[in-house]
């Protein structure tokens, strides 16, 4: 089992506890009740993971099937890439729809959760955008509705700060009346790394907490509670400032150490210029060794993950400091990744849309 050290950390990502559980426990390969594979393809690393109830007590996440996208098309403003990704995306959103046993006439709802006036907590209402909407189209007009497409209907609920009301509560009145066969709900999460953010899409049919991205969870959006499935779609836009420290120190770590494999003099090579030379190309196999650790950073060098987390995270706390962050470009990427998501959700709900003309409809 996990230690008590891990609800700090600020996750939504089953990949991220995953690999926690696994680093924490000295193990390579697999953890009892979950199951992951991964692959590459177009760009994209796809990581699928499921999860039973005897792997929902080991890495602390809802039992269930949970699929990640790593992409870092909205990052770079790869139109091309986005359009691979969104490719993606439709496949395994169509899926988890079949898992589920939604059928290809069945009537669903899209919620996009968050609070449209806070930027990286906007991005379900900005989905929402560009969401081919068409229940009002069969309920006025059915018999001029072409095949290929079904019955969907959206709504961005807000938050409890601006409406009063727990969002639960506003999607069982809109279930009660809408009657929808399943529910969609796009939110803003939370990671523990710098490089998941904006960069990574998760797909489950475990339903959502609102407010998780913000570390602001209200009551789940789930099958369990609502009655229907609740398929969710949520994309980290923030990190907080003891992930971004203990990242900062880990890449340091990384950069001295590939210096030090390649018998330069790390403790006389910190110039900014060049820190550049392949930043994004550092990974785990570039960490020095202890004792080299500890000439570089002395005692703070030595420590564990966990550790160096806690430490970081009461230094940061009792001073007031450890705040919630998010990249200064997060307009654009907001707005990339919202269509990113919707072209990808359309193709999955209209049997007659395709990714290249699945962008075009916005209200």
């Amino acid at each position: 089992m996990p230690s008590n050290k891990q609800p700090f950390i600020r996750t939504d990502l089953a990949v991220e506890a995953r690999d926690m559980y696994v680093k924490e426990e000295e193990q390579e390969t697999s953890i009892k009740g979950v199951q992951s594979t991964e692959r590459e393809e177009s760009g994209v690393k796809l990581v699928h993971v499921s999860i039973d109830e005897q792997g929902e007590q080991a890495v602390g996440k809802k039992a269930g099937t949970y699929i990640t996208l790593h992409t870092e098309s909205v990052k770079k403003q790869d139109s091309s890439s986005q359009i691979a990704a969104a490719k993606i995306l439709t496949r395994e959103l169509q899926h988890l729809l079949k898992e589920n046993k939604v059928k290809e006439d069945d009537v669903g709802l899209i919620v996009g959760l968050g609070n449209y006036n806070v930027t990286p907590d906007a991005l379900g209402p900005m989905t929402l955008e560009n969401i081919l909407v068409t229940n009002h189209l069969f309920e006025l007009e059915h018999e001029k509705v072409s095949s290929g497409y079904r019955p969907v209907g959206a709504i961005s609920p807000g938050v409890m700060g601006t409406t009063g009301m727990e969002t639960s509560d506003v999607i069982h009145g809109v279930i009660h009346t809408f009657k929808p066969d399943f529910i969609i709900a796009v939110d803003a999460l939370a990671s523990r790394s710098i490089e998941r953010v904006n960069e990574t899409i998760q797909l489950t049919d475990t339903g959502i907490h609102p407010g998780s991205g913000v570390g602001n969870k209200r009551k789940e959006l789930s099958k369990e509670t609502l009655g229907i499935p609740v398929l969710a779609i949520g994309v980290p836009t923030v990190v907080d400032a003891v992930t971004i420290t203990t990242d900062t120190i880990d890449l340091l770590l990384k950069y001295f150490g590939r210096k030090w494999k390649e018998k330069d003099d790390a403790s006389n090579r910190l110039v900014p210029s060049s820190m550049s030379f392949g930043m994004k190309k550092l990974d785990e196999s570039d960490l020095p060794e202890e004792k080299e650790r500890e000439t570089i950073l002395g005692m703070v060098g030595t420590l564990t993950d966990e550790e160096k987390r806690l430490f970081i995270q009461e230094a940061l706390t009792s001073s007031g400091q450890n705040f919630i962050v998010t990249p200064k470009e997060v307009d654009q990427f907001m707005n990339d990744m919202a269509s990113l998501i919707a072209q990808g959700m359309n193709a999955a709900l209209h049997e007659a849309v395709s990714i290249e003309n699945a962008s075009t409809y916005s209200r």
